[in-house]
């Protein structure tokens, strides 16, 4: 037993993406064709393991709307699309026509893209021109940093009571506890992780998963 996390070690993400719920062949070539076209931009993918943690928490909850920010070449959409019912709903907010291509061709594939509907722009006016209220069932923001508060601000109202909102990147490799770290993006997510610690909203809690996923509910 231990009372803190772990270090993980390249050897032991191997071992446990080894033993958690594999990526299919749609997934596999998506993240294929990501790094082979957008090379630059890569880390933007999240892993498969976070892919199949987020399916499985849709799941759990039933969901039937999800929103998502920061939609990328859809790796996290389909994970998160093939979670809902036949009649569910998932939108999608970037502001990429380019990395969005891609992903409209790996939906369609995997037989979920009659599901999404993505919104194309800045994600804050996608989000402010919704009904004010509460939809949705699940919230993964993913976008730039700096505007995660404001995409919290908007998407939290929308909620459903007992909803569940996540948002990812929070420990951004570590170098929120950088203080030399001063940049835009290092204290955006300083500003959202402080924020969500003073929002009486919402129960929280900053996973290790990937490069920090903080899962957190509404009351």
């Amino acid at each position: 037993m231990t009372r803190t996390t772990e270090t993980i070690s390249p050897e032991l993400h191997s071992y446990l993406a080894a033993h958690s719920a594999p990526a299919d062949d749609v997934l596999t070539d998506l993240a294929e064709e990501t790094e082979r076209r957008f090379p630059e931009v890569k880390g933007m993918q999240i892993g498969p393991e976070q892919g199949a943690f987020m399916t499985l928490l849709a799941q759990a909850i039933g969901a039937r709307d999800i929103v998502e920010v920061g939609t990328f070449t859809g790796y996290s959409s389909l994970c998160l699309a093939r979670a809902l019912p036949a009649d569910g709903t998932l939108l999608a907010c970037d502001i990429s026509e380019e990395w969005t291509s891609v992903a409209r061709r790996y939906w369609e594939r995997a037989g979920v893209a009659d599901r999404i509907t993505l919104a194309l722009g800045p994600a804050l006016e996608t989000l402010r021109a919704l009904p004010e209220e509460p939809r949705f069932d699940l919230a993964f923001v993913d976008a730039d940093k700096p505007g995660y508060i404001g995409y919290w601000e908007e998407l939290v109202p929308r909620m459903r009571p007992g909803a569940l909102l996540l948002a990812d990147n929070t420990l951004f490799h570590g170098r929120v506890v950088d203080p030399d770290d001063t940049s835009e993006t290092v204290q955006g997510i300083r500003d959202f992780n402080d924020h969500l610690m003073a929002d009486d909203r919402v129960t929280q809690v900053l996973l290790p998963v990937g490069d920090g996923l903080t899962l957190a509910r509404k009351h």
